[in-house]
C-alpha cells in the first residue's frame, strides 16, 4: 500500500534524509512530502533539492527560507546557500518560486508554518502558511496570544514545521509539529499516512556552526569590498565574524584598505609629476586630456589635498592608480 510521508524541516542535511528515507523503507509508490525549508544552515543543500526535484512522487510546500530567496531578502543562512549552490543558484531559486504553500492527501495537510483556524487552507495567507515573522505575529493576535494547533479543528490534521521541538507536537486529528531540530543537532522526523506514525533518525552533528565555519569566508569574499568608503569598511570591520575563516579574511580586508589608503600619498606625487610634464604654454588641453584629467586639474587649482586626492574609498584610489599607470592590488 503506498503511503504518504510527511518530513520535518531538512534544512541541506542530506545525509540526514538519506537515513530516515531507508529506515521508513521508502517505496517507489510512497509520496515523499517536504513540509518547508529545504535549504539554509545544512551542509549540503543541492543534493536535498535535486532529490526533491527530481523524484517523480515527491513534493515539497514553500517555506520561509524558501520564500526568501524567491523574494531577495538574503540574510546570512541565505548567502551562504547561494555560495553553496554555486551556478545553479539561479535555476533553483526558479524552482523555489513554483512550490506551493500547502499540499493536501485524504488524511492531511501540509504547510510550512501554519494555519488560519476557521480558513479554509486555500484562502488563508501565504506569509501565515510559510512562517514569515510578520505573518505569525499577525495570526497571534488575531488569536489572542494562542497558538493556532490548540484551536484548529479543520476537516483534515495539519502536518508542519518551522517551530523546533525537542519531540514531536502530536495534536491527534488535528495538528503534527515535525521539525525536531535536524540542523542544530537534533533529528530529522518523518510523520508516514495513513498510519501517524511518526519516524526519527538522529543529526549526525550541529551543522549550523560548522556550516558557517565552512562558508562564511566566502560570503565574506563576495561582498562588494571597492565599493565602500574607507569609513563604511571600517564600521563594517569593526563587527566580528562568525568563524576563524571569517575572521581571518577580515583581516586581509582590513591589510588591503590599510595599504591601499596608504598609496595616496605615492599617487600625489605621481599626480605632481604628470603636471610637471606639461608644456609650459599647455593652455590645460593636454592635462584635461590626461586619463586622470579631472584629477589633475583639480590638484593644479588646489582642491585636492596630498592626503586624500578626492578618494572617498579604496575604489577611488585604484581607479585614479590605474589612470596614472600604478598598479594596486585588487581586494583580496
Amino acid at each position: 500500500m503506498a503511503r504518504t510521508i510527511f518530513i520535518g524541516d531538512i534544512h541541506g542535511c542530506w545525509d540526514e534524509l538519506c537515513a530516515l528515507l531507508d529506515k521508513v523503507a521508502l517505496t517507489d509508490d510512497d509520496v515523499v512530502v517536504s513540509v518547508g525549508d529545504l535549504v539554509d544552515r545544512g551542509p549540503d543543500p543541492t543534493s536535498v533539492i535535486n532529490f526533491f526535484r527530481r523524484r517523480p512522487n515527491a513534493v515539497a510546500v514553500c517555506g520561509n527560507h524558501e520564500r526568501k530567496h524567491v523574494r531577495g531578502l538574503l540574510s546570512f543562512s541565505q548567502q551562504i546557500t547561494r555560495c553553496q549552490l554555486g551556478d545553479g543558484y539561479a535555476d533553483a531559486v526558479a524552482w523555489m518560486g513554483t512550490l506551493p504553500y500547502w499540499w493536501a492527501c485524504a488524511e492531511a495537510v501540509a504547510v510550512h508554518a501554519a494555519v488560519v483556524p476557521g480558513v479554509a487552507v486555500e484562502d488563508a495567507p501565504t506569509d501565515v502558511l510559510s512562517g514569515t515573522t510578520s505573518g505569525l505575529q499577525r495570526l497571534e493576535g488575531q488569536l489572542g496570544g494562542r497558538y493556532w494547533h490548540d484551536v484548529h479543528d479543520g476537516p483534515l490534521p495539519v502536518v508542519f514545521g518551522h517551530h523546533v521541538v525537542d519531540e514531536p507536537l502530536v495534536r491527534p486529528g488535528r495538528a503534527y509539529g515535525i521539525d525536531t531540530g535536524v540542523c542544530f543537532g537534533g533529528r530529522l522526523t518523518a510523520l508516514i499516512v495513513p498510519s501517524f506514525e511518526l519516524v526519527s533518525v538522529p543529526s549526525t552533528g550541529d551543522h549550523w556552526p560548522a556550516t558557517i565555519q565552512r562558508w562564511e569566508a566566502d560570503v565574506l569574499r563576495g561582498e562588494a569590498w571597492e565599493a565602500l568608503t574607507f569609513g563604511q569598511l571600517d564600521k563594517r570591520l569593526a563587527s566580528r565574524a562568525k568563524s576563524s575563516r571569517g575572521r581571518a579574511y577580515l583581516e586581509s580586508v582590513r591589510a588591503w584598505s590599510e595599504a591601499t589608503k596608504a598609496a595616496i600619498p605615492l599617487l600625489s606625487r605621481r599626480c605632481d609629476e604628470e603636471i610637471a610634464s606639461m608644456p609650459a604654454d599647455d593652455d590645460g588641453r593636454l592635462l584635461a586630456a590626461h586619463p586622470a584629467g579631472a584629477t589633475l586639474v583639480a590638484r593644479l587649482k588646489g582642491r585636492l589635498s596630498s592626503d586624500w586626492l578626492g578618494c572617498a574609498g579604496p575604489g577611488d584610489v585604484r581607479r585614479l592608480a590605474g589612470q596614472l599607470g600604478v598598479e594596486l592590488p585588487a581586494a583580496p
